[in-house]
C-alpha cells in the first residue's frame, strides 16, 4: 500500500513510499519526484 510523503519541492506532485522504497529522491535535504530528479541529472 503506498504511503504518501509530500510533495515535491519543484513541480508539487505527491511522492510516495511503495513497498519500503521511496518512490523519489531527497537532494540536499529536498523531496523530488523522479521526473523532476532526471530534468536535474540534464
Amino acid at each position: 500500500m503506498p504511503e504518501l510523503i509530500g510533495p515535491c519541492s519543484n513541480c508539487g506532485k505527491d511522492v510516495y513510499c511503495r513497498d519500503g522504497f521511496l518512490d523519489g529522491v531527497y537532494i540536499d535535504g529536498n523531496l523530488i519526484c523522479h521526473d523532476c530528479a532526471e530534468e536535474l541529472d540534464n
